[in-house]
């Protein structure tokens, strides 16, 4: 095979024992590996019902086929687990170099089960894995950790958690490269759980490639194919993902003040090209990146927000800003820097303090319970401070880290809440993108925007090499169309391959590249059912599960009309979608039928849930 290195470690914690695994090639070639592979171990292995936070469950680190050759944009790596804040499966996505180095250190990832009594850390050098005591590491921050453990060492790479893995907040990030994260779901927090401080990795073993000429040809057309998109060729790598701030305000659709309305008044004083002309220091990609969409930005030290580090990144950007009604670029850059060396999720905090806003101007709580701190809507200075508060799960902190779903509860107001299986939405109103709002209700790791970005169409105009744009309020024909983003997207993150590429390339782009790595031969129709397998058997996951598999989404969206903007007076329009989506997915109610299951090969999930 190529692209595998062939061997997956297994770590029991509880007992120290460390085995190799090899998997399955029919399994590999059903679910490929990062998200897919995931998603499938998790079914088979983890009894219903699982505490997230308990050493039974389980938490796998992977690669796929094609990171660390190479294939374009493939410097990625994925988490999968049962989420802590969702309780569904989950997966988190991340960039930078820890995924290559991590095929380069002889594996194709690493299960972790049990759950140690003192902290550890697993090293890996060469495919020698052991694990080794990280006493002396625990309370400390990410970027104290990476640097103490890479200690000059220029192959190693390190991913570790920081105080909020360890304090067990429920969106807490595992982080490589200090600034690198994967961050929603809370996937820190299970390895704190098991008492997993870091994974240092080194090596210099490279995947073998089936057909090499065949894959620098597919390189080929997918380097023309992103220089001829305006957005991978021009906005992505001149302004990142901020470029988006103003174009999604001006279309209404800019949630602001915890989705109060769609529009910041003041937005592009946080805008990418805002970001380009005053903080920004540099740009860089992710290993074999030719996007180089990251930013690398730099707060004066006269400000009271001072400091250097990457980012922000657009959604972050959205969360400590409109969501919040801040329009202060330097708190918000400091906040994603601070979240960053705490190893908490941006997106997720930001919703929650823009929803502790809310929740303290409507008299939920209490002046009190903020401990002098002002918790009105456009005060920077409770970003910051909120994000401590937060990881050390101090105060009023502690309430925000158990999640959205516990924190509206405990406050009386589950209403105020802007969630999806309690997961925070990010930064896109449904009330106008009614595309991407169907991805968010039918998403099965919860809120999400990457699950299916309908704003590629809906707003952007640039699908998989196509120029298509989509009208945002048209419900007719979405349902298609988020079935397509979910299918490509479940492979997509399976390779695992940036998600940016599909502006530029699609199935028939990553059937090229997976036949040409691997040597098996992939049609664009196999691709297709690939990503339909891997959305079919996370549904049956969660169904499994009994809790979160229902298709909502919050009530403000469908009966408060947006107050103001270009989309002024409009509601999302779930009803008008959900049932043709069902159709088009062969699910009665949101539940997968037996005959769809078996259809994709899925007899276990059949006979367990389907109907």
């Amino acid at each position: 095979m190529g692209g595998y290195i062939g061997k997956l470690l297994r770590i029991d914690l509880s007992s120290g024992q460390i085995m190799d695994e090899k998997i399955p090639e029919n399994v590999l070639r059903n679910f490929i590996g990062g998200r897919g592979l995931g998603v499938k171990i998790l079914y088979d292995e983890l009894k219903p019902g699982t505490d997230p936070l308990s050493p039974d469950n389980k938490i796998a680190i992977l690669t796929g086929p094609v990171t660390g050759t190479p294939a374009l944009e493939s410097g990625r790596w994925c988490s999968v687990t049962k989420s802590p804040l969702t309780g569904t499966i989950h997966d988190s996505q991340s960039g930078g170099d820890f995924g290559p180095y991590l095929k380069f250190s002889g594996l194709d990832g690493v299960i972790f089960e049990g759950a140690s009594e003192k902290p550890v850390y697993l090293r890996v050098d060469q495919g020698h894995a052991e694990l080794k005591d990280a006493s002396d590491l625990w309370g400390k921050d990410v970027f104290t950790t990476t640097d103490s453990l890479i200690n000059g060492d220029r192959l190693i790479r390190v991913a570790c958690i920081g105080p909020a893995g360890e304090n067990l907040v429920k969106f807490a990030s595992i982080m490589n490269e200090k600034h690198r994260a994967a961050g929603r779901g809370g996937h820190g927090a299970v390895l704190g759980s098991k008492k997993v401080k870091a994974i240092v990795v080194r090596g210099d073993t490279r995947p073998p490639i089936a057909d090499m000429k065949a894959l620098q040809a597919v390189n080929k057309k997918v380097t023309d194919k992103i220089h001829e998109m305006s957005t991978t060729a021009d906005s992505l790598p001149t302004h990142g993902t901020a470029i988006l701030v103003n174009d999604i305000n001006e279309e209404g659709g800019y949630p602001t003040r915890n989705f109060q309305t769609g529009v910041q008044a003041t937005a592009d004083r946080t805008s990418g090209q805002t970001l380009s002309n005053t903080l920004l220091t540099d740009t860089m990609g992710c290993w074999g990146c030719i996007m180089k969409c990251g930013r690398v930005s730099k707060v004066p030290p006269w400000s009271s927000y001072s400091g250097v580090g990457e980012g922000p990144e657009y959604e972050t950007i959205w969360a400590f800003g409109a969501q919040c009604g801040v329009d202060n670029l330097e708190a918000i850059t400091k906040a994603n820097y601070v979240c960053n060396e705490l190893g908490v999720d941006t997106i997720e905090l930001g919703n929650l303090i823009g929803l502790a806003m809310e929740l303290y101007e409507k008299g939920y709580i209490e002046e009190e319970l903020a401990r002098g701190l002002d918790l009105k809507f456009g005060n920077p200075q409770a970003l910051v401070e909120l994000a401590w508060r937060v990881a050390y799960r101090s105060g009023l902190g502690d309430d925000i880290a158990e999640g959205g779903i516990k924190f509206s509860t405990k406050y009386n107001a589950p209403e105020l809440f802007m969630g999806v299986r309690g997961q925070g939405l990010p930064a896109y109103d449904p009330r106008v993108f009614q595309g991407h709002g169907l991805g968010y209700a039918t998403s099965n790791r919860g809120g999400c925007h990457l699950r299916a970005y309908m704003i590629a169409g809906e707003v952007v105009g640039e699908v998989t090499g196509e120029k298509i744009k989509l009208d945002p309020q048209e419900t007719q024909g979405k349902p298609k169309w988020v079935t397509i983003f979910q299918d490509l997207y479940a492979v997509c993150d399976s390779f695992i391959l940036c998600k940016f590429n599909t502006f530029a390339v699609g199935a028939e782009e990553f059937a090229s590249t997976l036949s040409a790595v691997t040597g098996w031969q992939y049609t664009s129709e196999d691709i297709m059912r690939v990503g339909e397998r891997i959305y079919n058997l996370e549904r049956a996951f969660n169904i499994r599960e009994g809790t979160h598999w229902q298709d909502e989404i919050p009530k403000r969206f469908l009966e408060e009309p947006l107050p103001e903007g270009p989309k002024k007076g409009q509601v999302f329009k779930l009803d008008e979608m959900l049932d043709e989506y069902y159709r088009i997915r062969g699910w009665i109610g949101g539940k997968p039928t037996k005959s769809k299951l078996r259809e994709l090969g899925l007899d276990q999930a059949a006979e367990e849930v389907g109907v």
